[in-house]
């Protein structure tokens, strides 16, 4: 009987995973400061609480194979130079009978299926991209990695002041920096100059990130105005 209940809890927590939630998530925004201005409401057709784990691994491993270049390369005994006379007679010599230096067998000769040039790319639905992106983002709003900033504002064009942002809103502590991804609807020269030399933080357009970015970060920063670009665009 404990063992039925143990499988019964079991197929319960598993069916529960890939549920909707009712309920609705309301956030804090914060200012450059790090204080809190507003809150905002998440739309539920987008941040629901449901994850689906097996898009989620279609989406990245489609993403990271279209990332590879397929370049390496070798040269069957066709293509390496030389070879062109055949070393010695075929009959007479007492050695086994060889048509080119270049044979496989031999130094300097060519590869036996060796690696060529090819193209790993391929193509997944759009509605199981859009899945994926849902699922990362419940992911960090449920690990509570998810801030909501109102405007990226600095005192000025630098790196410095960038950083103190990031430390007003406890995303830098001394030595501790978590990977951080940064998204908002447009990036201006003067704040892609700031944030172009910290090396743990990477920066984009809401409207176009994708759910790999998302899992590769340890913590979500997104603008208001971001967040709004986001949500309109996995609403479609």
């Amino acid at each position: 009987m404990e063992n039925n209940k143990e499988v019964q809890n079991d197929t319960a927590v598993k069916a529960a995973r890939g549920k909707k939630t009712t309920e609705e998530f309301t956030l804090p925004i914060y200012n450059s400061e790090g204080k809190e201005v507003d809150t905002v409401k998440l739309d539920r057709e987008v941040f629901d609480g449901s994850q689906n784990k097996d898009s989620l691994y279609q989406a990245i491993n489609s993403y990271r194979a279209n990332q590879r270049k397929g370049l390496a390369s070798t040269k069957t005994r066709g293509e390496v130079s030389g070879g062109g006379r055949k070393p010695w007679k075929q009959k007479g010599t007492g050695r086994a009978r060889a048509g080119s230096s270049r044979s496989p067998l031999w130094k300097h000769g060519g590869v036996v299926f060796g690696p060529h040039p090819r193209d790993f790319s391929y193509s997944i639905p759009q509605k199981i991209k859009s899945l994926a992106l849902k699922t990362a983002l419940n992911a960090k709003l449920k690990e509570n990695n998810f801030l909501v900033l109102d405007e990226f504002k600095l005192d000025e064009p630098k790196t410095k002041s960038a950083m103190k942002v990031l430390s007003s809103l406890k995303l830098v502590s001394g030595k501790s920096k978590f990977k951080l991804l940064f998204l908002t609807d447009k990036i201006v020269p003067e704040l892609k100059r700031s944030l172009k030399n910290i090396s743990f933080l990477s920066s984009g357009l809401a409207k176009d990130c994708n759910a790999y970015e998302v899992m590769d970060s340890r913590k979500l920063l997104i603008t208001r105005s971001g967040l709004s670009d986001l949500t309109e665009r996995l609403k479609k």
